[in-house]
């Protein structure tokens, strides 16, 4: 074998223009331009037509992608995106959500409940929702669905739920919808998969759009779908837009992701079926939700909202960082209901939920359990052991029983009313004693040395520690459910404010390093003088309600936790009025006269002085005075509370009166008086010089005369001044020329755009539109951009976006008891008109996959809003004339009107129709779509009616007519009106007989016969019945939520209790038997015969007789050989007949043949004639040319 040889490589050029080119390539550079340049003629218009047409097209597409715009209402943090996982059983929905979860959060997730919210991006989160086969739960999702994911048996092929739903999204708004064709691994020849996705593509595209994107799932590995397909997906929805829906962004709604039942114990216990209190969280989707409006839950009803509040996001957006990806931590999944995620925020508290081994690390560290399992084993009263329980107050001093303390400060209980907490309160009355026995034990009943006094605190504040640590242990050892009523936390802004705090726990003790700070820049403020701002008095009146307000717990479970902090504090307070009763006293009648010049100093506040409000921060600059760290004393002149028999406010009345005499009291009153000394800047005189010297120069217009102000010549400053004066003056026409010249370049910039917009044509009325539509969105943004959320809350409503919790009253125990996480819970918020119920006109259509025809008054449940139920409507259809006809039947093909009494909804609202929601059918479930026209009872629906009477007096034209009313006030009504005969006899009715009841007597255009029938077409107006009867789903128990059954039809009702209906005996088909008739001839007067043509004249004719026998033809009777004779000849004319019929058959057959050869002959003769022609055209087009090139050529060389 030769050895094969190695054949030349291919070097690549260096130089030359096609290493410039590949060169510029690199660098990114583009050759187009110039190429141009080179070349002009390759770029000219070949084509005007083609280029017309690609103009055109390109227009089209342009124009098409044009819509409304509208204004972008979504918050900078918008809600989850709602991604709908719609299917028939066993399509692997279930499967899908789990491996979608699976790629954006690295986290498997097991059993489906409820909404799943997950962080897929720096900008998005996704909340996943399963919708099962019910048609209600479809009904409900496809409300909220930003994006639907439309699952499809593609070794099946499309089944009846999936064309529900894309009819019920197309009724509801049509979000995104995606389609994810699944089971494509049951096919085994690759023709037949191309196929049938062709096919189920194009279905899909008629029922969605045109290009409408669908997804193909090709098989699965150990249970899950390949994860490439499952990233592409992921990857779609991340970026995929979405178009704001009318009654979505019309309307705030939240799909619930938890719910809590905060009814209280005991009443549930004494009674297990009344009414719930319940809260429930979720995102605020749509618009703006004020607090205590109106919510309707689809499945239930409609509420009144008792409260909202806004929590922490609990799947908040990862921070706004340059990155690319999401680290592990920001991989945030949230799905209460399917018990995943760890945080659960409250309106209070957070719950964290820790694993077992966190749980034991803790409970070895600190035991918990000691102060609860005493209480549980204690065979004594706490009273009992109050009484029994003494207390040494110093080291090595005697101990204390109750009974001196009871002797020295007795306790009083007073029930008092709290409106803010709505609960009796249990109000400490101290009573009174008198200063002088208490200045007089001071000294003697404590000790005089301050070291024992720090011994003294310092055990007390240890006790208390020791105390609160026990009340902690054994409330964290009892399990309980999390508190529901705020526990708020006691906010100190003044520090001169020394209120009992009564704190929780230790943490509501400690105040932040923010917190701190803040409260030591604030500045004091006047507590008790009555000199104060309303503003300030306002903000007062809310920290000292805030501090007044004893904080509560209304579940049951803590109030273990609350007895044991109760005993503790009722103790303290004990040991409190015991030590520290004195102290407050000490120099009352300093603190008074103080306080006295304080108010006298300060400017008064007259709105103090008039309506008697106290409420005031503290100006005290002395320290608060603690005891053991936990309590702030109360001093007298800090005291908020204002009762009704108070002492006058604006009077002082002292304790001593003052002598006027004396020059001291004069001088300190003389300030309050025009002649006192007033500060610099505000004396009268100052005031008045400072005019003079600046308006002293003024010029009288009346009489000329130039005024000239008083000159200061001592004043060696003057110069200075005039100088600084001009610079002033230099400096601010420097100021305007650059002001001027802002203006001009402003103006200039403006003119510019003008010219640009305007001048080139380039701005159109839906560009100008576009940009409305952006500044709009942009001062919605920047509004309330820089306003904290509570305050902004107030102004504006909680916004779309906010992680909400709504607290509920009144809600049926079915709804908590009856509780199934995998439908939908949703909060429909309504408008303010949306509550009421009314009369609804509506456009209505039966759908055309519907089997049956609809029937008038038979109960139809409607998908109206939010709101799901049951109604009775009547079709009608408008006539020629404007009157709304009764219709016994919905037509086939095109629309009526119906009427119906509904909860009021807007114009335009689209509606779905469906006759039963029990089980599913095999038929198409969606009976009719339409659309909500008018609101009011404007529209008169009339029902024709016959009424039928029979003549029983005939006189010429006029005749007695009975049988068709019953009184003389019934035919009264209806004199004058226009009856008929079943035989086209047209009559008017012309006054009542007094005889027969009911009879009248009526003119008609001829003379009646007695077998006539009369009668009279009328109108009569219906009712729309008064039926509206929401859908309660929800309230059902589980697994048996899809069987919701309301009224019931007439053939329904008529079906299960096994009632036939009587026919009327009238309306039966039956053989007729008429008699014959026998009518009069006809008779025609002469003087008419006379006036009457020849041709119309009757005539005299005689019947025709019977022919007489001798006129009659004799029959011929033939002889034997003339029968032969005739039978021959009738056989050999037959025999000829049939072979002339045999030839002219073959003679047919043969022109027939004949005409088809010619016809061939014609065509080809054609085809050569056209060729021919071709030909020659062809040698003639040349021809031309040629002339053509010679004229140009001549026209040229003579040029």
């Amino acid at each position: 074998l030769e050895a094969v040889k190695e054949q030349k490589r291919h070097q690549q050029k260096h130089s030359g223009p096609k290493a410039e080119r590949k060169k510029l390539k690199k660098q990114g550079g583009t050759t187009d331009e110039d190429e141009r340049k080179r070349n002009p003629k390759a770029f000219a218009v070949q084509s005007a037509v083609r280029m017309a047409k690609t103009f055109h097209r390109a227009q089209d597409i342009k124009t098409k992608k044009h819509h409304i715009p509208l204004v972008d209402r979504t918050p900078l943090e918008p809600p989850p995106v709602v991604i709908v996982v719609v299917g028939p059983p066993k399509v692997g929905k279930t499967t899908l959500i789990r491996c979608l979860i699976k790629n954006f959060t690295r986290q498997k997730l097991g059993d489906i409940c409820g909404p799943v919210t997950i962080v897929s991006g720096k900008r998005r989160r996704l909340t996943f929702m399963e919708c099962n086969n019910d048609i209600n739960t479809m009904i409900d999702l496809a409300k909220v669905a930003d994006l639907v994911l439309m699952l499809i048996d593609a070794s099946f092929g499309f089944e009846m739920e999936t064309f529900e739903f894309l009819n019920i999204c197309q009724v509801h708004g049509f979000p995104r919808i995606m389609g994810v064709l699944t089971h494509l691994d049951s096919f085994k020849n690759n023709k037949t998969l191309r196929k049938t996705k062709k096919n189920l593509k194009h279905r899909f595209w008629t029922e969605v759009y045109q290009g409408a994107k669908l997804f193909y799932l090709s098989g699965m590995v150990y249970g899950e779908y390949q994860t490439q397909e499952v990233k592409n997906l992921g990857r779609f929805i991340s970026v995929m837009k979405f178009r704001p829906l009318v009654w979505q962004t019309s309307h705030p709604y939240a799909l619930v992701d938890r719910m809590e039942d905060l009814t209280d114990p005991e009443s549930i216990r004494t009674d297990p079926k009344c009414d719930r209190t319940v809260s429930l969280y979720g995102y605020l989707r749509g618009t703006y939700l004020k607090n205590k409006c109106q919510v309707h839950i689809p499945g239930v009803g409609d509420f009144q909202v008792a409260d909202v509040n806004f929590l922490p996001d609990p799947c908040s957006l990862p921070d706004a960082q340059k990155k690319r990806a999401l680290n592990e931590k920001e991989r945030l999944l949230y799905a209460p209901m399917a018990g995943v995620g760890g945080v659960v925020y409250d309106r209070d508290a957070v719950y964290i939920d820790l694993p077992a081994n966190h749980v034991n690390q803790q409970q070895e560290v600190r035991p918990t359990t000691e102060l609860v399992q005493s209480l549980i084993d204690t065979h004594a009263t706490l009273d009992a052991k109050m009484a029994a329980s003494k207390v040494s107050l110093f080291s090595g001093s005697a101990t204390l029983d109750p009974t001196g303390i009871d002797e020295q400060s007795s306790l009083q209980e007073k029930h008092v009313w709290d409106p803010n907490t709505q609960r009796n309160r249990r109000k400490v009355v101290f009573a009174e004693e008198e200063e002088d026995d208490v200045s007089s034990t001071t000294d003697d009943e404590y000790g005089d040395s301050e070291q024992e006094e720090d011994e003294d605190k310092d055990n007390l504040s240890e006790f208390l520690k020791e105390a609160r640590a026990k009340s902690e242990k054994s409330a964290k050892n009892v399990t309980y459910t999390p508190p529901v009523k705020r526990q708020k936390l006691e906010k100190r802004k003044e520090e001169g404010e020394e209120m009992l705090a009564f704190a929780d726990s230790e943490d509501d003790l400690e105040m932040s390093e923010e917190e701190e700070s803040k409260e030591e820049g604030e500045a004091a403020r006047a507590r008790d003088s009555g000199h104060c701002s309303e503003e300030d008095e306002e903000e007062s009146d809310d920290e000292e309600s805030e501090n007044e307000s004893v904080e509560e717990e209304d579940d049951a479970d803590d109030t273990v936790k609350k007895q044991t902090e109760s005993s503790v504090i009722l103790f303290i307070i004990l040991l409190f009025l015991s030590i520290g009763a004195l102290q407050w006293k000490d120099g009352l009648q300093q603190k008074a006269s103080e306080a006295f010049l304080r108010q006298q100093e300060a400017a008064p506040n007259l709105r103090k002085l008039i309506y008697g409000s106290v409420v005031e921060a503290s100006d005290s600059e002395d320290e608060d005075k603690e005891l053991g760290g936990l309590f702030r004393v109360s001093r007298p002149h800090n005291s908020t509370k204002f009762q009704a028999n108070a002492l006058d406010c604006s009077r002082f009345n002292p304790d001593t009166f003052h002598d006027w005499d004396l020059e001291e009291m004069l001088n300190s009153i003389r300030d309050c008086f025009v002649t006192g000394k007033w500060e610099e800047g505000q004396d009268a005189a100052t005031l008045l010089k400072e005019d003079e010297e600046l308006y002293g120069d003024f010029e009288d217009l009346e009489t000329g005369e130039i005024h000239k102000g008083p000159t200061e010549q001592q004043d060696p400053n003057d110069e200075d001044d005039e100088k600084e004066e001009a610079e002033e003056s230099q400096m601010k026409v420097d100021d305007d020329e650059d002001q001027k010249n802002k203006r001009l370049e402003k103006k200039r910039r403006l003119k510019e755009r003008f010219d640009a917009e305007y001048d080139d044509g380039d701005a159109t009325y839906f560009d100008d539109l576009k940009e409305e539509m952006q500044k709009q969105a942009e001062l919605n943004r920047t509004e309330f951009e820089d306003v904290d959320d509570e305050t902004r809350v107030q102004y504006e409503g909680f916004r779309p976006g906010m992680y909400i919790r709504v607290e509920i009253s009144s809600l049926p125990c079915e709804f908590v008891t009856n509780f199934d996480p995998h439908y939908p819970i949703i909060l429909g918020g309504l408008a303010s008109a949306e509550g009421n119920v009314g009369y609804l006109q509506m456009r209505l259509k039966k759908h055309r996959w519907h089997g049956r025809i609809l029937k008038t008054r038979d109960p139809l449940i409607l998908s109206l809003g939010w709101r799901r139920f049951q109604t009775i409507p009547l079709y009608h259809i408008e006539d020629h004339n404007g009157r709304h006809r009764l219709l016994k039947y919905t037509p086939q093909h095109m629309h009526c009107g119906a009427s119906i009494w509904g909860p009021v909804t807007p114009q335009g609202t689209g509606f779905l129709a469906v006759q039963s929601l029990a089980g599913t059918k095999a038929n198409f479930r969606i009976a009719a779509t339409g659309v909500v026209l008018d609101l009011d009872k404007s529209v008169t629906v009339m029902k024709k009616l016959k009424l039928i009477g029979y003549p029983y007096k005939i006189f010429k034209n006029t005749c007695f007519v009975k049988g068709m009313f019953n009184t003389l006030l019934e035919v009264a009504k209806f004199e004058g009106a226009s009856v008929r005969t079943v035989s086209g006899v047209r009559g008017q009715i012309k006054k009542a007989l007094s005889t027969p009841l009911g009879a009248y007597r009526a003119t008609f255009e001829d003379r009646l016969l007695m077998s006539d029938i009369v009668f009279l077409r009328s109108w009569y107006p219906v009712s729309v019945p008064q039926l509206y009867n929401p859908v309660t789903s929800l309230l059902l128990p589980v697994g048996q939520k899809d069987n919701w059954e309301g009224m019931r039809t007439l053939g329904q009702l008529k079906h299960d209790l096994g009632i036939r209906n009587n026919p009327n005996t009238d309306s039966l088909y039956k053989p007729l038997v008429r008699g014959q008739r026998r009518f009069n001839p006809l008779h025609i007067p002469k003087e008419l015969q006379k006036a009457l043509p020849f041709k119309s004249k009757p005539k005299q004719q005689q019947p025709k007789g019977k022919i007489p026998r001798d006129l009659q033809r004799p029959s011929v009777i033939r002889e034997p050989h003339e029968r032969k004779v005739a039978a021959l000849l009738h056989a050999l004319s037959t025999v000829h007949n049939h072979k002339r019929k045999k030839a002219h058959m073959v003679q047919h057959a043969k022109h027939k043949e004949f005409l088809q050869q010619k016809e061939k002959q014609e065509e080809a003769k054609l085809k050569r004639q056209k060729e021919a022609r071709k030909k020659l055209y062809r040698v003639m087009g040349q021809m031309d040319q040629k002339k053509q090139r010679s004229s140009l050529k001549g026209s040229s060389q003579e040029n």
